[in-house]
Formats: structure tokens, C-alpha cells, sequence
């Protein structure tokens, strides 16, 4: 019989931390906190494998799952000594999802399960403390019909205000045994007119719904975006964690908390974390109140006025800090932990490796290097490469004026400015239109997910720093503030209001997550300082990496910048990007309207000392690194005017009059530009255009030679190759204008010629094609359109959808397509290494900034990728990590 059902408990466990897989990662932590002795109450897992029958079977379950689901139960309530349903004294259960990778506030939860109207009085009894037992009631109905049954929370919220105003309350727990007696009645009617049936009292049937629930969850569209945006897998499934009920609040001497075992925002080796006297953990992670700070160091750091746990319960703390210190010894990494105190006893429920942010991840990493902890790899594989993109982001100038209006608690670093919306919907939507927005909250909820991630940062008025909001924020990198109290909401006039200020939706606001401070308009800005553990990380990637890294950059700004961030090269300059300014394109106008080489060499004459002037100073620049040119690419429709007004000037500017200047344009528009008169095939069709970029290159080559000792290491990229005697062609023409560079400079430029591979075509014939070429590098942006046969700026109509109906797992214009494009480019690179054994093989798509993909072409062979200046840090640890990785399976 197949094993579905892992107990554990009373220090003993049927799992373990290496079982992630099969427990998910809360079944497997509660299963390793058992074992290495921390109070854990007893409970079992229901592994993964049943959400992948039970998404396959029609939303069933296998025979035997009833029968290990018993015996778990009876094994848990002999260990807590009560019985699941007695209405004497009843076993109260928290039914909890668990993937192998953290999903915080993603799926569902129910706590308090078992409770009915017989064991809601048995609990009054046992316990001694009615209003206890009323208040779990009324949290267990409001949950289960939410997450099992489908009723709004929110009209329950609106009972429970109503019922705290109608008494002039302010807080959950002033409410007596009669309020909340009274409210369970009324939230039972609720549900009774909601659905038409009254709320089950069968505990046994809310165990097995609860159990449905769980599993369905993990592919509700929250889960499922989620998902998406972290490159998590949708075959993965969740466990189901089923396990005995700990009360924090069962009284004054109980409460609930989550805890880091370092600061998940700055990476600091302090304790941090919040907590709530008399409550339930739910109230902390969902924000509805606003918790207390841990430690008097927080507390100092918040400048709050509230006593903190180490100050109220010195004895429960100092147990916390031994757990603390236990569980970073065990795990060797930042833990995340959920706690509970019951009548003065500690209980763990929860731990796992701590979301934090791209500075506190670095820290972190580079301290447990110095504490003896962790390697240097293991500090590289610890860090995400694309949490580089946020420690790049600008920080507000400090020096700036500013006005704040409010503050909050600084939950998550970040100093970002955008148009104020109110709704996840309403942050897609206009993020979708290229605008920069702040989303602002009453307090975020798993739903808004989609909203978060499309949001510069996040405002909200209720949580605290372990807030759902806070959590998500943190693990997305971005800015979020939370517990902005003095705000006060209107969602539906769209505005908030505070002190004397009105903030209407789409009004401008900074938010500076670093200090919690929410400002009027946009704030200027500094480039960051990256900080001695950026550099250190960066120096430990490159002695382990062997791909090499380049930029994809043009303009001497953007070079500089991949220089400062350690690009090893110019992997592609995009010539056409230097024709489009001023006189530049009046030129290049004028060389599209001669009606004769001739005329286009005059026009081009024009465009060559500045062409020259920008090679110089890539050059220098670069000096000692290799600079790959790629010669002119677009359709030359692209340069030509686009209104009335520039035809006009076009026509004054060229002596040809406007009706010529009209049909000229007309007679060079395409049908489908993208597949027609570009690239290799324009230069051959105009070689004077090939001659004077040769031409400029190999005079900055000269000039620059003679003033810099370094070496200058050129390569000339012809674009869009199909045939391997359009590049021996274009070839021949650079040679001859090196040889006439040579005579009038007396300097012998060094250089290569070599080949974008971006057609299918040019990718079976690579072996061929490498009699020419001296390199070949991968194109893979177009290489993707012509291999799906899709384009990708029209893609995001439809890929969505493809995403969403599990036809695809991820954008392949985002990540590189391994089983196609990538097959294409492995057999490129073979071919043409067996034709040329010394082919130098690179990719320069925008394939080179993202992870998976860079280790695909270290895995393959590559010699290096490129990428924009900013993704270079980023393809430099991906690159270490790719080798990390490989070295681990050999070793293996």
C-alpha cells in the first residue's frame, strides 16, 4: 500500500528536512523540528503526490488516503489527549497547504477546524474560559466559509465591525462571551442565506472539505500568478498539513507571532520579528492589527512606544532566542518562524528559509561566509541573480526637498515614486500602459498579487513588518510601507486622506521603503551604492565562472556603465542606433534618396567622422576587451519620415521635390519589413553603406591604436546571414577598406569577421557558414520569431493564455526555448566548431540577462553571453552558478 500520510510529533518524525518534495517545505521543516527536539505540536502531512492525483483523478482521492488520514488522527490525539469530534473534550486541528517552495499567503489555511455548536461548549469547559471558545468559533466559521464554502470574508468583517461599533469598541479582543456568542449566530444566519443551507457540524466533513479546499488552491489564479512570476513549477503540487491546535488566544498569558532570525530587510545578525498578545497567528500575517516588536532593538529602531516581548515575557523570549540560534546552527540560513504561546508555553509551528531582500540576501550570505557557516559557493548559490535588478535602482537623493505626508513602518527597502491606484486590478492595467504606480491598500490580500507585482511599491494602512504585504514586497523587491495608520481610505471616491492632505487617484506619491517615510510627487534621485558585499560576491563569481560576460551597449554612457559593472567586452553595438540623431539622420535620409551609389557615398561621407568618433571612444573605453560592431540591421524604411512636415524638410534638404520624396518613401516600404530588405542583405544590395562602416571602424581603430598601449581586439558582425556567400561577399569588402586604412594610417588593424546567427537557416548551415565566419554570435531575439515564426512584440496578445492553459511554462522571448531554439543554437556551435575548432561562439539576445538561459550556454560550451550594462552583475553570478552547478553533478 502506497504511503500517503507522514505523522509526526513528541520529538519524533515520520519525515525530514531532505523530503521537500514529497512533504512540501512546511511538512518537511515540522517533520525536522520534531526530530531535532523543538515543541512542535503533533500532527501529519499529506504528501504532494495525493495534489497530483487528486488534480488528475477529478478532484479525488486514492482508496486508501481515508484510513492513513485515521490513523494520523488517532495518533495525534493520543499524543494531545483529546478526540477529534468529542464533544467533551475535542481535538482541534489547523489545516495548512505546503509546497516545496515558500508561497506565502498563496494558498489556503483553516484554523480551529472541529469546532461545532456541541464542541465550541466542550472547549468553554475544558479550557474554563467560554469567551476563548467563542472567539475560536467565530474565527473557524469565518474562515471555513471563505475558504471552503466561497462567502465573502468581507461580510463577515462587516458584522464584526458593526457588532465593535454598536458597543463602542475598538479592538477584537474587547469583545464579551455574549458579542461573540451573539456574532456566531449571526455569522451561521449569514452563511445559512448566503448558500441556502446551514454550516456544517459535522467535523469529519469539515476536515475532508478543508482537505479539498487546500488542494484545489494550488491552482487558483492567485497561486497560479504567483507561480508564474517566481518560475515555479505548476506539476509541483502542495501537501496538506494537518496538525493539533495551539491557542495564543486563550488569555492574556497567550499570544502569536512571526520572527526572522535575522533582519530580512538589512540582513543584520539581530532577531526581529512581531507579535500579538491573546491572538491568532492569521491576525499577524493577514495585518488586521497591528503587532508589537520582538526585541527592545526593534522597538528602539521603530521608535515605538509599545513594550516589547522581551521586555513583557523576558523567560518565553529567552526560550525563542535558543530556538533562534538552533535553528540557523541546523538550517545554516535565515529562518522564517511562526510561534505561538499557550498558558506561558512556546510552540514552533513553522519554519522555512526567509524571504528578505536583495541587500539583506548579500549580507547575509557574505556573514555566514565569516561565521564559518557557509562557503563562498554556497553564498553565491544562495543569492537570486535577479534580485540584482533592485539593489541597482536609483535611492532618493538626500539632499532633495521633500514633503511628507505620513509615515509608516519601513517593511521593505526601495525608493520609488508612481501614480496612486487603489486596486491590484487598477496597478495591472496602468502598469500595462508603461505607467509607474503605487498601490494603496487597507491591507494587501493573496488576491492582490498580480496588482503587487505589476506596482513600483505598496502603501498600506493596516500590518505590520510580517505582514502578508511585507512578506510578498520583500520576496519581490519592491518598496512597501506598511501600517501607515493615519490614513484613512475612501476606495470608492478613489482618494485618501491624510493630516491636512487630500491624495487622489493618480496623483504622484514617493514611497521610501527604507525609512517609511510617504512624500508628495517625485523625489530625485542618486545612483546606489552597491556596497562591500555586492563587490565581494562579484569577486568570489568570477573566480569560479568560465563564461565569459559582455554588454549589449552603443553609446559611450552605457558602455562606461558596463565597464563600472564588469562587462568583459562589447558583445554587440548596434550601429543603427547611432543614426538616429540629429544630423545623423538628415544624412542618412539624404543617403536613402540618392538615386545613384555616388550620391549615397557623398551622404554617407557626412556619417562617417561621426561613426568614427564613436568607435574611438568605444575603443578607449573598452581598451583590452573585445568590441563586437554589428554593422547596419534595420530596413531603411525605418529612417525615413514619418508626417507631412518631415517630408517637407527631407525634400528641401535633398534638392528633390515632395512628390518625389513621397513615392521614394512609398517604394520603400515592405510588407513585412522584419523578413525583407535588412541585414546583410541591404549591405549587399548597398555595399557603400558596408565600405564607410568599415571604414569608420578601422579609422578609430588606427587613432586609437596610436594613443593607447592596450590592445584593441575588433570584431565586425554581419547580421542576418542565410547564405554563406553573403558573408564571404561583405567580407571581401571589408577587407579591401582595411587594406586601404592600412596604407593611408600605417597601422594594420587586427580584427574578425564573423556572423549573427538568427535565422533557422543559417543555424543548419553553421558548419558551412564557419568557413567565413570567424565567430558566430547567437541572436537570440529574432532567432526565437523565426524558429516559432511568432512576433515578439505582438506575442504578449496571446502567450498569456498559452502560460495560463499550461501549453507553455514561461516566455521563450524572456527564457531561452532549450528544446528549440536552443537545439538550434547547440547545433550551430557544434558544427561550426568542428568546421573551425578555434570559433569563437557568443550570445548577445536579450537571452544573455537571464539565468536559466546564461547556464544553458555555459552548459553547451559558449565562450560568453551579453546583455544590457545593468544585467551584468546579474549574468556574472548566474554564470558562477551555472559552473557551481555543473561541478556539482560531476561530482555526484
Amino acid at each position: 500500500m502506497e504511503k500517503w500520510v507522514y505523522k509526526f510529533g513528541n520529538g519524533t518524525a515520520e519525515g525530514n528536512a531532505e523530503m521537500r518534495e514529497l512533504l512540501g517545505g512546511k511538512g518537511a521543516n515540522l517533520a525536522e523540528m520534531s526530530r531535532i527536539g523543538l515543541p512542535v505540536p503533533p500532527g501529519f502531512t499529506i504528501s504532494t503526490v495525493v495534489c497530483d492525483w487528486y488534480d488528475n483523478h477529478g478532484k479525488s482521492f486514492p482508496d486508501n488516503l481515508s484510513t492513513q488520514v485515521e490513523q494520523g488522527l488517532a495518533a495525534t490525539e493520543a499524543l494531545i489527549g483529546a478526540k477529534f469530534g468529542d464533544a467533551d473534550n475535542p481535538l482541534l486541528v489547523a489545516v495548512r497547504s505546503g509546497a516545496r517552495v515558500s508561497m506565502p499567503g498563496m494558498m489556503d489555511t483553516v484554523l480551529n477546524l472541529g469546532l461545532n455548536d456541541q464542541t465550541v461548549e466542550g472547549l468553554a469547559s475544558k479550557s474554563g474560559d467560554p469567551r476563548f471558545a467563542y472567539d475560536s468559533y467565530r474565527r473557524f466559521i469565518q474562515m471555513y466559509a471563505d475558504v471552503v464554502l466561497g462567502v465573502e470574508s468581507y461580510l463577515f468583517e462587516e458584522l464584526l465591525e458593526d457588532t465593535k461599533q454598536n458597543n463602542a469598541l475598538t479592538h477584537d479582543t474587547e469583545l464579551d462571551i455574549t458579542q461573540l456568542k451573539n456574532l456566531c449566530n449571526a455569522f451561521k444566519t449569514l452563511v445559512k442565506n448566503e448558500l441556502g443551507s446551514p454550516f456544517p457540524q459535522d467535523p469529519n466533513q469539515q476536515l475532508w472539505e478543508a482537505i479539498h479546499a487546500v488542494f484545489s488552491s494550488w491552482m487558483t489564479p492567485r497561486a497560479v500568478i504567483y507561480r508564474s512570476l517566481n518560475a515555479i513549477p505548476n506539476d509541483w503540487g502542495t501537501a496538506v498539513n494537518i496538525q493539533a491546535m495551539v491557542f495564543g488566544n486563550m488569555g492574556e498569558d497567550c499570544l502569536t507571532g512571526v520572527a526572522f532570525t535575522r533582519d530580512p530587510s538589512s540582513g543584520e545578525n539581530v532577531f526581529f520579528g512581531e507579535f500579538l498578545p491573546n491572538a491568532q497567528g492569521e491576525d499577524v500575517v493577514a495585518g488586521l492589527r497591528t503587532p508589537l516588536p520582538l526585541t527592545i532593538c526593534s522597538k528602539e529602531k521603530l521608535q515605538s512606544n509599545d513594550l516589547a516581548l522581551e521586555e513583557i515575557y523576558p523567560d518565553i523570549f529567552a526560550q525563542l532566542e535558543r530556538v533562534r540560534q538552533i535553528l540557523e546552527t541546523h538550517y545554516r540560513d535565515m529562518q522564517d518562524i511562526e510561534f505561538t504561546v499557550q498558558k506561558g508555553t512556546l510552540y514552533m509551528l513553522q519554519t522555512r528559509n526567509g524571504k528578505r531582500t536583495a541587500a539583506a540576501a548579500m549580507r547575509i550570505a557574505c556573514d555566514m561566509v565569516d561565521e564559518g557557516l557557509i562557503s563562498e559557493n554556497e553564498a553565491l548559490m544562495r543569492i537570486e541573480p535577479r534580485s540584482f535588478d533592485v539593489i541597482m535602482h536609483p535611492r532618493l537623493d538626500p539632499s532633495a526637498p521633500r514633503t511628507v505626508i505620513t509615515k509608516g513602518l519601513p517593511a521593505s527597502p526601495g525608493a520609488v515614486c508612481g501614480q496612486v491606484v487603489f486596486t491590484a486590478d487598477a496597478a495591472e492595467k496602468s502598469a500595462h500602459n508603461g505607467e509607474k504606480v503605487i498601490l494603496v491598500r487597507l491591507e494587501t490580500a493573496p488576491e492582490d498579487i498580480h496588482g503587487m507585482y505589476a506596482a513600483e511599491g505598496i502603501l498600506t494602512v493596516r500590518g505590520g513588518m510580517t505582514s502578508h504585504a511585507a512578506v510578498v514586497a520583500r520576496g519581490m523587491g519592491r518598496a512597501c510601507i506598511c501600517g501607515a495608520s493615519e490614513i484613512l481610505i475612501d476606495q470608492q471616491a478613489e482618494k485618501f486622506y491624510v493630516a491636512d492632505k487630500t491624495i487622489n487617484k493618480g496623483d504622484l506619491i514617493t514611497l521610501d521603503g527604507s525609512t517609511g517615510e510617504v512624500m508628495l510627487g517625485a523625489i530625485a534621485t542618486v545612483q546606489p551604492d552597491l556596497g562591500g558585499n555586492f563587490h565581494r560576491l562579484m569577486q568570489w563569481a568570477d573566480k569560479i565562472r568560465r563564461l565569459k560576460v559582455r554588454a549589449n551597449a552603443e553609446t559611450p554612457g552605457d558602455v562606461r556603465i558596463a565597464y563600472d559593472y564588469g562587462a568583459e567586452g562589447i558583445g554587440l553595438c548596434r550601429t543603427e542606433h547611432m543614426f538616429f540623431e540629429g544630423d545623423r539622420i538628415n544624412a542618412m535620409r539624404e543617403m536613402i534618396m540618392a538615386e545613384d551609389a555616388e550620391g549615397r557615398r557623398r551622404a554617407l561621407a557626412k556619417i562617417l567622422p561621426m561613426q568614427r568618433d564613436d568607435f574611438s571612444e568605444l575603443f578607449s573605453i573598452m581598451a583590452g576587451t573585445p568590441v563586437t560592431v554589428r554593422l547596419l540591421d534595420p530596413p531603411l524604411h525605418e529612417f525615413l519620415p514619418k508626417e507631412q512636415g518631415e517630408y517637407k524638410k527631407l525634400a528641401h534638404a535633398s534638392g528633390l521635390s515632395l512628390e518625389k520624396v513621397i513615392q521614394r518613401v512609398k517604394a520603400l516600404q515592405e510588407s513585412n519589413p522584419m523578413l525583407g530588405h535588412r541585414g546583410c542583405r541591404l549591405l549587399t544590395s548597398y555595399p557603400e553603406i558596408c565600405e564607410m562602416q568599415a571604414r569608420a571602424i578601422f579609422e578609430a581603430y588606427a587613432e586609437v591604436s596610436k594613443q593607447n598601449k592596450d590592445s584593441i581586439i575588433c570584431e565586425i558582425m554581419i547580421p542576418l546571414v542565410a547564405i554563406e556567400k553573403e558573408l564571404k561577399y561583405l567580407k571581401t569588402v571589408i577587407d579591401q577598406v582595411a587594406s586601404e586604412v592600412e596604407k593611408e594610417t600605417g597601422v594594420k588593424p587586427s580584427y574578425k569577421v564573423g556572423t549573427m546567427i538568427e535565422l533557422p537557416r543559417a543555424a543548419l548551415q553553421a558548419g558551412e557558414i564557419a568557413k567565413t565566419a570567424e565567430f558566430f554570435s547567437f541572436g537570440t531575439n529574432d532567432l526565437t520569431q523565426m524558429t516559432y515564426g511568432m512576433s515578439r512584440d505582438d506575442s504578449s496578445l496571446f502567450l498569456s493564455h498559452y502560460e495560463k492553459r499550461g501549453i507553455i511554462d514561461f516566455d521563450p522571448f524572456s527564457t531561452l526555448d532549450i528544446d528549440g531554439v536552443g537545439a538550434l543554437v547547440e547545433l550551430a556551435s557544434k558544427a561550426g566548431r568542428q568546421t573551425r575548432p578555434a570559433l569563437s561562439l557568443g550570445l548577445c539576445g536579450e537571452h544573455g540577462g537571464d539565468p536559466k538561459s546564461i547556464a544553458f550556454c555555459h552548459n553547451i560550451g559558449l565562450d560568453y553571453i551579453a546583455c544590457s550594462p545593468y544585467r551584468i552583475p546579474i549574468a556574472r553570478l548566474a554564470a558562477a552558478q551555472a559552473a557551481i552547478k555543473q561541478a556539482q553533478i560531476k561530482t555526484d
